[in-house]
């Protein structure tokens, strides 16, 4: 910068400004704007995944129990205690399906282990009786006397596996291939003309009543009936009664009601009548006893019709309804 001297005498005076200061100022200032920046940035960022992890813990939770629960420990079940009200009714909905995954898993596990027992049986009888008459020589009377009797259990062993395979088909939603109108009063007449010759020989007194229409499968109803009133004539004492009662007064349903005499059946014991294999009197074993599967096929063979089977037992008479849906317009 020149300035002109009053003397007129020229001179040059140089005025000079050091910035450094506010170089480093500006810099300091822009280092402390972006790392504000780069904070307001991450803190939220960290701030939200510390929440959503917090928020999250019970998850981790329901991952870490429901990954240690294994075929062998369904009867471990999630802790509601700890868990937000958000979720309450998830881990209610998941430990009501471990509830039933163990139901499930229990009922085929005994259903195996009575399989094998039933078939053990036989089998069993079958071996001993043929290595028995192996064992020397025999006449022919005796050897037709052995194939009789394994003929006998061959057929017991034959109507096992075929009732299995039906209650396998019920399961796999493989039935019903055939309707029909049908009138369960033909139905019931049927097994009835059946079963009198035994009624007659225990003093049983047999009665049916009633009449209602269904649709279904002809042959199925028959079977499902006739194993209720086999049951029936079965388990009722010399000079009892058995009775069949058919309604359909109920709108929309057909109710077929077998009412026997004899011992009352514990309350507890009623939902389990229904069981595979499963017996009142687990001591009584072929003798006169059927496989335990009639029961079983019966409600099988209701459900397949969207009907069902019950059971009620009190005062010495013990009552099954066979409930089926009514013929549409009947």
């Amino acid at each position: 910068m020149s300035l002109a001297i009053a003397d007129g005498a020229g001179s040059t005076v140089a005025v000079a400004i050091d910035p450094s200061h506010h170089e480093h100022f500006m810099r300091s200032f822009r280092h402390a704007l972006w790392t504000v920046v780069a904070l307001a940035a991450l803190l939220p960022g960290f701030l939200g995944w510390m929440v959503a992890r917090r928020g999250l813990a019970p998850l981790r939770d329901i991952c870490r129990v429901a990954a240690g629960i294994t075929a062998n420990r369904l009867d471990q079940r999630l802790t509601a205690a700890a868990i937000p009200q958000e979720l309450a009714e998830v881990v209610q909905t998941l430990n009501d399906m471990l509830a039933r995954l163990e139901e499930s898993f229990l009922r085929l596990a005994n259903f195996s282990s009575d399989l094998a027992h039933e078939l053990r049986t036989p089998v069993s009888n079958l071996l001993t009786q043929t290595q028995v008459t192996l064992a020397r020589e025999r006449s022919a009377d005796e050897y037709q006397d052995v194939l009789a009797s394994n003929s006998e259990e061959l057929e017991r062993l034959s109507r096992t596996v075929a009732d299995m395979l039906f209650l396998a088909r019920t399961d796999n939603d493989l039935l019903l291939a055939h309707r029909e109108v049908i009138d369960l009063a033909d139905e019931v007449a049927s097994p009835f003309d059946f079963y009198e010759a035994l009624a007659k020989d225990k003093g049983l007194h047999l009665q049916a009543s009633g009449s209602a229409v269904v649709c279904g499968d002809r042959l199925m109803l028959r079977r499902a009936i006739g194993n209720l009133l086999s049951n029936a004539v079965r388990h009722t004492p010399p000079g009892g009664r058995v009775t069949v009662r058919l309604d359909d007064a109920a709108v929309g349903e057909a109710v077929v009601s077998v009412v026997n005499d004899g011992e009352t059946i514990a309350a507890e014991q009623l939902p389990r009548l229904f069981d595979r294999f499963w017996r009142v009197d687990s001591s009584r074993q072929h003798a006169g006893e059927g496989a335990g599967l009639g029961l079983a096929i019966t409600r099988s063979i209701a459900r397949a019709h969207q009907g069902d089977v019950g059971v009620s037992s009190a005062d010495g008479v013990t009552t099954f309804k066979l409930r089926l849906p009514a013929r549409p317009g009947a």
